[in-house]
């Protein structure tokens, strides 16, 4: 997302949903392009899935698109595979992922893993939903050495019967649940549309980062936007 030159602090938005402020009881972390800057290493495993599955490959700023969204939705829309092709390319692709490990979706943007740490230590619950595949997800923070500073980690299924971010927010508001964590003030940090669309869908107010892939358009919804990371800071602690 391109930044603005002046400073992005909480927004003025009617159709951001109504939420508290800080502190707060839990954060959601949505993971690529919040977190860990994956895209190199999701687009070499596109651009190969691709060539094994008999399809041109499109220029890199467009299989960017295929970078927060469910990998299905992207194999469907930007590749224009039928459910069918789009079911093989998932066993192509997750089969690439497996076999490669989580280095090259493990860059993180500078200052996050220190801001991780830093809500970790303060004692606030923090939680992982993203739509990348969960065994991946956890294979990614344990390289990062932050697998511990999340109380739960969820993302797709392997079969990405769960993959919509709404449904993903949903399964690790169960987990919290049923680890007792307190969810009356719950915040969510992504930068794609899907993150602003699945927070507003179970009513929790989201933020906004620019580093990630998404674009200004798809910050409807959001109660703040910010390009770094210590105002993500100043909004969290």
């Amino acid at each position: 997302m391109t930044s603005s030159p002046e400073a992005i602090t909480p927004v003025e938005n009617e159709s951001a949903p109504v939420g508290p402020h800080k502190p707060w009881s839990c954060i959601l972390f949505d993971l690529d392009g919040t977190i860990t800057d994956s895209a190199p290493g999701i687009i070499g495993r596109l651009s190969r899935t691709l060539i094994a599955m008999g399809y041109p490959v499109p220029a890199p700023a467009e299989l960017v698109h295929f970078v927060g969204p469910p990998i299905l939705e992207g194999f469907e829309l930007v590749a224009g595979m039928n459910e069918e092709e789009a079911q093989k390319a998932l066993i192509v692709y997750r089969g690439l992922a497996a076999s490669e490990g989580p280095q090259d979706d493990a860059v993180t943007y500078p200052g996050m893993v220190g801001l991780v740490r830093q809500l970790h230590g303060a004692g606030i619950p923090l939680a992982i939903t993203t739509s990348k595949s969960e065994v991946q997800a956890h294979r990614i923070l344990a390289h990062l050495d932050l697998e511990h500073a999340f109380v739960v980690i969820t993302g797709a299924s392997e079969d990405e019967t769960r993959s919509a971010k709404a449904d993903v927010i949903d399964e690790a508001l169960t987990r919290l649940r049923a680890a007792d964590v307190d969810l009356s003030h719950l915040v969510l940090v992504g930068d794609r549309i899907h993150d602003m669309e699945g927070a507003a869908e179970h009513g929790i107010p989201p933020i906004m980062v620019e580093w990630g892939y998404g674009s200004p358009a798809e910050a409807a919804g959001a109660i703040a936007i910010v390009h770094s990371v210590d105002q993500l800071r100043d909004l969290l602690l």
